[in-house]
């Protein structure tokens, strides 16, 4: 018998994985200010793999490395290890977290404006309206003037750019392949290119630093599992909206680790690009 679907639950998991993921990034972000990025990212994709292995492999078995598109999920996994490297970058060249968050969360309008123009998909007026608003959001947060007006800030916007090629990526892949194996692939892909890039990167982290970075990977692997059975508990279309919490869990966290606040103009920013990816998820259910 099929479990009936529960909403609430499915918004309730979203949003702590929303508050994890915040986490992890501004673990990220001080990590970073002590170790070089690539070390950074390796430690957090390793640590996903070995606890992936821990959790998953005595169910799953050779299951967990199991796929039907075996160069999509290389692709995937590229995408992955491009937008992770690309936002630690961002973090590491001192561009605030809830700034940097805001940006990469212009994938979903990314998305959509590709499918438009190379994909040949319907694009309606709404949602063309969203994406021109997206846009707009990032401007107001990156205007000329302000603090972010340099070029690490193109950082975020590349790492938005592969998470959007991610998101059609997994598209395809959960048509055939398991969710699970799906995320544990992209994290064992990035985790062997990143172990061939460490050592020349090599910083022998403190003790209290290695125990950091091996939680930082922890707290993004519980992340991605609550995320995953939030969508079993309800619609895609129920529970993203919720996803764009994240930009606001990772403006409190980074008040909390670093006393940063944006400024107002940069908080109106944040609201255009949260309005404009809740308007673009409201205007594909019509």
């Amino acid at each position: 018998m099929n479990k009936q679907p529960h909403p609430l639950y499915g918004i309730l998991l979203i949003l702590l994985s929303s508050l994890l993921f915040a986490t992890h990034d501004n673990i990220s972000k001080y990590l970073t200010l002590l170790y070089p990025p690539v070390l950074v990212v390796w430690a957090r994709f390793m640590t996903q793999s070995v606890l992936m292995v821990g959790v998953f492999a005595p169910r799953m078995g050779l299951d967990l490395i199991r796929s039907r598109q075996l160069k999509l999920q290389l692709a995937r996994g590229a995408c992955m290890m491009i937008a992770s490297l690309f936002f630690v970058l961002s973090l590491h060249f001192n561009v605030p977290v809830g700034e940097a968050t805001a940006v990469v969360f212009l994938s979903p309008l990314l998305v959509t404006w590709f499918s438009g123009r190379v994909l040949k998909e319907k694009i309606n007026t709404g949602q063309w309206v969203a994406i021109a608003c997206g846009l707009l959001g990032v401007l107001v947060i990156v205007r000329p003037g302000s603090a972010l007006f340099t070029a690490p800030i193109l950082f975020p916007f590349v790492s938005s750019i592969a998470v959007g090629a991610f998101q059609l990526l997994t598209r395809q892949l959960v048509k055939t392949d398991h969710i699970i194996a799906t995320n544990f692939m992209t994290g064992l892909f990035c985790t062997v290119v990143m172990s061939l890039l460490v050592a020349f990167f090599w910083q022998t982290p403190t003790l209290m630093d290695a125990l950091l970075m091996a939680a930082g990977g922890s707290i993004a692997m519980v992340g991605h599992v609550l995320l995953t059975y939030a969508y079993r508990q309800a619609s895609v279309v129920t529970l993203a909206p919720f996803s764009y919490a994240q930009i606001v869990f990772a403006a409190l966290v980074a008040f909390v680790f670093f006393g940063h606040m944006p400024d107002q103009m940069t908080l109106v920013g944040m609201a255009i690009i949260i309005a404009s990816g809740v308007g673009l998820i409201l205007w594909q259910r019509r």
